[in-house]
Parts: structure tokens; C-alpha cells; sequence
């Protein structure tokens, strides 16, 4: 038990963690509906300045609110939101002032159709299709770059619209079979029609507390914090907090590395080397950049910090690895020596980099302390997928000069034909490395010193992004089944927990990560625009929706209290709400975060009594 003088001491040094800045204070009011009742569980978000900064809270039981400390002197647009609901705003709100926002009630169920989240939408398409193998391929094949669903998918389009788009998204990538590529344009047209479509999503509206209940208590004490981050034209892949507390993230379309001061948010963005490459890369111009856009020759897509501090980025399709310095700001650029597509990356104890290559069925390993290379080629399910992935380098040649894909198949894929695509990667506690292969429902153990390979098959499909706990459990989330799984390897044995989305057929968990200060995984809820905590010990699951709309997540990552980082990073960006890319910072219990930081200010404080030199 702590002493009296103690207690006091870090409840005083809380108190200055959440002052904020000197002169600092709080917006604050009321969320209440047109009859004046109190609305419960409304998002109110506060944005100010040019690149924009925005921080939501959500209304308590009496319809009240209250932000973090705001910095004086500045002119804020305060936005209250809840479905079912009108949104409110009110501008040139400042620091210190109250607020009472009135949100009226839709009069039309399109409205409130309008104001779900995607993955409402995108389950009415999924179902169309009796089959659970074609709709997890559906579910794979469609949501790579951005949410199905949401307000720029689902609009209406006759057929013939509909089968130009499907053939557009094969010749980008997407593998569809035949059934599907041919049903898939009936499915949309009929599953987004509004006359269909709008009184299934919203059976029993009038009910607004049935129908879209107010967060629990523990949801509504967490705190969003968002920052517009590069252009209207950028695609914010993956961030990484680092651990001087700057967030970075690396513009997959706009060849940058962007750094973010959470502080006083200063952004910074520096442009990598792209070696003379065409648009496209190595992929050539025939294939080009995914959107209109883009300017991507190398397409940096994941990164990591290195023991020493530096940043190692994968160049994706550029098919090199780059380290960028803190302090000089300078890139260093390795070319890959063998397969295509650098992916994922981690470190090893030994400071080593490993990464998945997706295009080629590879897993790299990189030493930056030598520069020596070394590269295992994953086991192919087939003997024609072992076949196409030798010839990769005849047919990226070929192809270059001659549009295969057009003259082999019509401009679509149609023939459902996949190949092994290994996608996350980390390294187990024991020093063993770990991967998933998407397409395979499989995940593989590399040995790091022999590099021989096991593969193991997963009892569910499309194994994404998985981390490790600290006791040594993998968590992988199943991409098309909407789950997560603890894998033990020691057991070889799988608990699956499915996700409290709902409708589930609609949600497409990206990726995983696991708190190092709590153990409790984090769920990206890349269709829902939700985050998802998961708390093993409890098997506890608990849903932060997003403020803001057509957020599609891939990377997590936490900062040294415990907050969690992510990215909003659909491809094309202007399909986000107001088509500007962020990242954001969730605190899902800032009190606790404040007594995490006193108690560390108190530690330093004794440690400076202690060694006053």
C-alpha cells in the first residue's frame, strides 16, 4: 500500500500528466437529441489547424462530454455524430468553452443505411454465394486495397459497369474463379440495390437503442486522436511508433517516409530513392501504378526500427530493402538479390531482418552488419504453382513487352488459378521465424540458422498478419473468416475466437498485434471502422468504433504508454471521409495512462534525488 505523502505525490504528478499545455482547457457541453433528452454514447470530435489534428471523446450517461486540455488560442470545428442521427457542428468553438450539440432524429431509413459501416453492406454481397469456399475467395480477393461497402463501392451500376470494374480489379491482381467472376456483377447489382437493400439494413431503425446501441462505459472513456498525414494523394501503408515517441509511416503511392511529433505535431516527410525505376518497378509501366494518382516506382510498404535506432523499409515493388537514418536523414538502398515483392519485415535478436516476398514465395533474411542475403523458397501447394514460380522471371520479362494478362484471358483471371503468397511474419520467443501464406491457409516455422521449413496446415482460411505474445503463443486473425486464433507451438494445437462484429460475414480482419505492456491482442477492424481488443485471460473481446468513416487499417503498433497506432490507409485514399489519409492514436483509458506516466516521472524523480549528478 502506498503511504499518504506518496499517494498525494503521484496523484499530483497524474494531474499534471493530463494538464496539457500551460493555459490549457478543455472543450466540453452536452450531446442532446431535439426533445432535449440526453444522447448517450455520440462521438463528438474537435478538429483545428492546416494539416488538420482531430480528437474525439464520446458522451457519458447524461449526454456530457468533455476533450483532453486543447492549447489556447485557437479556432476549433466541433462535430457530435451517432447513427440514426443527424450529425451536429458547430465552428469557431475555443478552448475553454461549452458546447450543447442537438442531434435530430433521420426521418429516412436511406439516411441511416447510408450511415452504417461497411462491412453491413458488404455481408449482403457475401451471401449471395451459397458456397463458404467461394465466399472466403470473394472475401480475399476483393478487399486488398480498400473497404467493400462503403459509400464509393456500393453505388448502383447496370451489369455492364459492374463486369468492367470486376475485369479492372483481376488485371490488377484479384483471382476470382469462373462462378465468380461470372456471378459477382448480378450479386452487386442486386445486393446494393437502395430498394433492396435499405429497408434489410435498417429493420427496426425507430428503435435507435436496439438498433445501434451506445458504447459500454469502458468504450466511451477512450480517447481518438487523428492527424491528416501526406496528400489528398497518399496511402499511408504502415506505421511504427519510435522509441523517441515520433510516429513514422511510409506512403505506399507517393515513394515517401513520413514522421509525425505527436507533441506538437510537426510532420516531416522525405521522399525515397526510386533509382531511376518506371512507374510500376520492376513490375514495369504495362502494369503501372494502382491508381490514377500514384507516382510509386519503388512502393515502400513496411518498416521497422533496428536495435541501433535507423528505420529499415520494404521497397515492394522496387524489390529492395532501404534503411533510412534519424539523424542524418539519409537513405541507404540494398536491391534484393533473389524473388519479388519484400513485404513484412522484422528483427531478429541478432539484429537480422527477415521479410515475406509475396509475389514469389520466398522469406529473405538480411544482415545488415554484412550485407549477406540469404533466401528460402516456402513449399508450393502444386506442382503448377512450383512451375509458374520458376518461370516468375521469364514472365515479368515477357510481360513487360506483352500484356499477358489480356491476351491470355480476356482481361480477367476467371480461372481462379492462385498463387502462395507469404504475408506476415515474426519471430517466436525461441528465435524461430514464423510466417503466414495467405492464399494457402497455412502457416511455416523457418529455422534461423539451417533455414529448413515446416508447414502447418491452419483450420481456418486466409492466415494474415500474426504477432507473438510474450509467452510464446502466436495470434493470427483469419482475414476472410472474420477470427482470430492462439496458435501453440509447442501443442500444435489452435483456440479460435470468432469476432463480435456483427454481421460477421462483412469483416475482414487485416492484421494482429499484441500490447507488450498489457499481452492483450489488438484486431484491426479493417471493414467495420473499429479497433478490437482481445484479452486472452478473460477471452474477453471489446469493440472501439472509429469517428471516422472508410477507415481501413492494416498495421498496429503501441507506444511506450501502451496507446495504439494505426493507419487509415484505403487505395485509392479519396474513398476515405473527406479523402485525406491519417493516422491515429486510441487511448482506451486515459486515466490509466496518466498514472502509467506519473508513476515513471516518479521513478526518474527518485532516480535524479538519488544521483543528483
Amino acid at each position: 500500500m502506498l503511504r499518504p505523502g506518496r499517494r498525494c505525490l503521484l496523484s499530483a504528478l497524474a494531474w499534471l500528466a493530463c494538464a496539457g499545455p500551460a493555459g490549457a482547457e478543455r472543450i466540453h457541453g452536452y450531446v442532446r437529441d431535439a426533445g432535449g433528452a440526453p444522447l448517450v454514447g455520440a462521438a463528438v470530435t474537435v478538429q483545428w489547424g492546416e494539416p488538420a489534428q482531430r480528437v474525439s471523446v464520446w458522451s457519458g450517461e447524461a449526454g456530457a462530454f468533455a476533450t483532453p486540455p486543447l492549447a489556447p488560442g485557437r479556432s476549433h470545428l466541433v462535430r457530435a455524430r451517432r447513427i440514426g442521427f443527424a450529425d451536429a457542428q458547430r465552428a469557431g468553438v475555443a478552448a475553454g468553452d461549452a458546447v450543447t450539440l442537438v442531434l435530430a432524429r433521420h426521418a429516412d431509413p436511406a439516411a441511416v443505411a447510408a450511415q452504417l459501416p461497411a462491412h453491413h453492406w458488404w455481408s449482403r454481397v457475401v451471401a449471395r454465394f451459397d458456397d463458404v469456399e467461394a465466399q472466403h475467395r470473394l472475401k480475399r480477393e476483393c478487399t486488398f486495397c480498400h473497404q467493400q461497402g462503403s459509400e464509393w463501392t456500393r453505388r448502383p451500376r447496370p451489369l455492364e459497369e459492374w463486369q468492367k470494374l470486376i475485369v479492372a480489379m483481376e488485371r490488377r491482381g484479384a483471382r476470382l474463379t469462373a462462378p465468380l467472376h461470372e456471378g459477382l456483377p448480378a450479386a452487386l447489382a442486386a445486393a446494393w440495390d437502395p430498394a433492396e437493400a435499405v429497408p434489410a439494413l435498417t429493420h427496426g431503425w425507430q428503435d435507435a437503442e436496439r438498433f445501434a446501441p451506445a458504447p459500454p462505459p469502458e468504450v466511451r472513456r477512450a480517447v481518438v486522436e487523428e492527424w491528416d498525414l501526406g496528400s489528398r494523394a497518399s496511402m499511408q501503408h504502415d506505421v511504427i511508433v519510435h522509441p523517441d515517441g515520433r510516429l513514422y509511416s511510409v506512403d505506399g503511392s507517393q515513394d515517401q517516409l513520413h514522421r509525425l511529433d505527436p507533441q506538437d505535431g510537426t510532420r516531416e516527410a522525405w521522399d525515397v530513392p526510386q533509382q531511376d525505376l518506371p512507374l510500376g518497378g520492376i513490375f514495369g509501366e504495362a502494369r503501372g501504378p494502382v491508381s490514377q494518382t500514384a507516382v510509386s516506382r519503388v512502393g515502400p510498404h513496411s518498416l521497422q526500427v533496428a536495435p541501433d535506432g535507423s528505420l529499415w523499409l520494404t521497397l515492394a515493388i522496387g524489390n529492395r530493402l532501404a534503411r533510412f537514418d534519424p539523424a542524418s536523414e539519409r537513405f541507404a538502398v540494398h536491391e534484393v538479390a533473389e524473388g519479388y515483392y519484400p513485404h513484412t519485415l522484422r528483427f531478429d535478436r541478432k539484429g537480422r531482418i527477415w521479410y515475406t516476398m509475396a509475389a514469389s514465395n520466398h522469406v529473405g533474411r538480411f544482415d545488415p552488419a554484412t550485407n549477406e542475403q540469404r533466401h528460402v523458397r516456402l513449399p508450393a501447394r502444386t506442382l503448377a504453382q512450383a512451375v509458374v514460380l520458376r518461370l516468375m522471371p521469364a514472365m515479368l520479362w515477357l510481360d513487360e513487352r506483352v500484356d499477358l494478362r489480356s491476351r491470355t484471358s480476356g482481361g480477367g483471371s476467371g480461372n481462379g488459378f492462385t498463387m502462395p503468397v507469404p504475408y506476415g511474419i515474426d519471430v517466436a520467443p525461441d528465435g524461430g521465424v514464423w510466417f503466414s501464406q495467405l492464399n494457402e491457409d497455412r502457416i511455416g516455422r523457418i529455422d534461423p540458422e539451417t533455414l529448413a521449413v515446416e508447414v502447418f496446415e491452419t483450420p481456418f482460411p486466409a492466415p494474415r498478419r500474426l504477432r507473438f505474445d510474450r509467452a510464446g503463443t502466436l495470434w493470427i486473425p483469419s482475414f476472410s473468416a472474420g477470427s482470430i486464433a492462439a496458435y501453440d507451438p509447442q501443442a500444435g494445437t489452435y483456440r479460435s475466437y470468432e469476432l463480435p462484429i456483427r454481421p460477421l460475414a462483412g469483416e475482414t480482419p487485416y492484421a494482429l498485434a499484441v500490447n507488450p505492456l498489457t499481452n492483450d491482442v489488438w484486431v484491426c477492424g479493417t471493414n467495420s471502422d473499429t479497433l478490437i481488443r482481445f484479452e486472452p485471460e478473460s477471452e474477453r473481446f471489446t469493440v472501439y468504433p472509429l469517428p471516422t468513416r472508410v477507415t481501413y487499417t492494416r498495421e498496429l503498433d503501441f507506444d511506450a504508454l501502451g496507446r495504439v497506432w494505426t493507419s487509415n490507409s484505403n487505395s485509392p485514399a479519396w474513398q476515405i471521409e473527406g479523402g485525406q489519409p491519417r493516422v491515429l492514436r486510441l487511448d482506451p483509458d486515459p486515466q490509466a495512462t496518466a498514472a502509467l506516466r506519473a508513476q515513471r516521472a516518479a521513478r526518474r524523480s527518485r532516480a535524479e534525488l538519488a544521483d543528483p549528478e
